[in-house]
Order: C-alpha cells, then sequence, then structure tokens
C-alpha cells in the first residue's frame, strides 16, 4: 500500500472520486528468444493508477520482483544487467489515447509516454486494448525493448544468450479508487 501511495505523490493523481483506478497486481512478463537459452520472467506485484477523465496513466514495477524459472538467471538479473540495487524501479508515465473509444466498444487504444528503466528514460508509443468488465477495467499490450535504449549492456561472451530485443507483455485489472 506504502508503494501505490508514493506513485500518487510522484506522479500528481489525486483519488477524488470514480474516475480514478487502482491495479496493484499488474502482471508484466518478459521474454528473450536467443540462439542457446531462451528467458522468460514475470512480476505479478506491478502498482499502476489510471485516470478515466484524462487518460494520464502510471506504472511502478520494483525490479527485483520478476520471477525466472531458474534461479541463476535470476541473480544475474538483478546483479550484472538490471544492477537493481542501483536501479531498483521501472516506471511509465503517460496516457492511453483512445480510452474513450472503448466506453463504446472500440477496444484498441495506445499508450503514450515515457518509460524509464535501468535508470535511462525514453518516449515510447504501444498498441494496446481497454475493456470494462463488471466495473472494472482490463488493459493489456505487447511491446519490444531494445535493451541498448536503455544502456542493459550484454557481456560479449553471451552474445548468444541474451537476445538484443525482449519482448514486454502487460495485463493490468484496475478498480475504481
Amino acid at each position: 500500500m506504502k508503494l501505490l501511495f508514493s506513485i500518487f505523490l510522484v506522479f500528481g493523481f489525486l483519488a477524488t472520486h470514480a474516475q480514478k483506478y487502482k491495479s496493484e497486481q499488474a502482471t508484466i512478463t518478459f521474454f528473450s528468444e536467443a540462439a542457446i537459452e531462451n528467458i522468460a520472467a514475470t512480476h505479478s506485484g506491478a502498482s499502476s493508477l489510471f485516470n478515466a477523465e484524462t487518460g494520464e496513466i502510471a506504472f511502478l514495477v520494483q525490479i527485483d520482483g520478476f520471477q525466472f524459472e531458474k534461479a541463476l538467471m535470476q541473480q544475474h538479473f538483478n546483479e550484472k544487467y538490471m544492477e537493481s540495487h542501483k536501479f531498483p524501479t521501472a516506471t511509465f508515465k503517460g496516457k492511453i489515447i483512445g480510452f474513450e473509444k472503448a466506453l463504446s466498444g472500440k477496444p484498441e487504444v495506445k499508450a503514450v509516454g515515457l518509460l524509464t528503466i535501468h535508470g535511462q528514460t525514453k518516449q515510447i508509443e504501444t498498441e494496446g486494448s481497454l475493456t470494462f468488465v463488471k466495473g472494472k477495467i482490463v488493459m493489456s499490450s505487447i511491446f519490444m525493448i531494445e535493451l541498448a535504449d536503455y544502456k542493459i549492456k550484454i557481456p560479449r561472451l553471451l552474445w548468444q544468450n541474451i537476445a538484443e530485443k525482449v519482448e514486454v507483455k502487460i495485463v493490468s485489472t484496475y478498480v475504481p479508487i
């Protein structure tokens, strides 16, 4: 809950009525296909806020919350690549474009904003969907991230183990605040 409160402070959202939504268990997965071994991880506790009046959206993800099939992969991810001791979170702050159309049954939307990973911020734009289910909002998106854009270095010896582009999937269910 403390984490969600900090998102309010960081991104300036004021939770005053039902046009504001929160998600405390957004699921983020990533997949890296490489020649020697595929790498996949899931995080089921990302936090997000969505303002349905303005379309503003914010995500906060604890990097060390990603779970891998192999413990050694998780250790290398946190220590060598993401340096989660120096860069403990990833954030996204932006807008959902087209969410008004979702009210009339057209679920295709676009997210535009600033994605910060590994201390590096980059403007991104990605397509996704937004649906209303029993008073809740469900958003999902799939997009690619280039590791070099976020200064995540792949040692020369491991270039066959880790792809330079990683597929990211997000599914987030929001409830009114």
